[in-house]
């Protein structure tokens, strides 16, 4: 697959430049960021989150961990993980834990930590656990334009 159909319309309708790159099947961000010859610091991961008003995609470098308390505390909501079924039913077109860090192509909210905005290049999922895609830092962050973000991820 290498990167969802979703997310392939989504870039193309925005006219922006990005590549597929494949690596070898990964199961997680750190084993992604080692088999692409990557530091973890430039693979933006995504961990999606609910409560009552719904769900929302938390995008943040590999090299950290979301502190679900600060991000509570800045979007003033009781979130919770979503589970893998509710991921499945989200991201219909992608594979379990290769959820693409524009959730906006979903219709999903997103919040982003501002470790990601002094990036250069970025790399993320694109549906599956063998290719990533990379842009570059101010075409990755036009995708986040509207987001709130803040400091909510601490080192992993």
């Amino acid at each position: 697959m290498s990167i969802a159909n979703t997310v392939k319309r989504f870039l193309d309708s925005r006219n922006l430049s990005y590549e597929v790159l494949q690596h070898p099947h990964s199961s997680t961000s750190a084993e992604t960021a080692d088999l692409a010859f990557i530091w973890n610091d430039q693979l933006a991961k995504s961990v999606v989150l609910e409560d009552e008003e719904g769900y929302v995609v938390a995008v943040l470098p590999a090299s950290h961990r979301v502190d679900i308390q600060k991000l509570r505390d800045m979007l003033h909501r009781q979130l919770e993980l979503a589970t893998e079924d509710e991921l499945c039913e989200l991201f219909g077109d992608c594979e379990v834990g290769a959820v693409p860090p524009i959730g906006s192509a979903y219709g999903l909210p997103v919040v982003y930590d501002d470790h990601l905005r002094r990036l250069g290049g970025v790399y993320f999922e694109g549906g599956d656990h063998v290719g990533l895609i990379y842009m570059g830092g101010s075409e990755f962050m036009s995708l986040l334009a509207d987001a709130p973000h803040g400091d909510f991820a601490t080192t992993a």
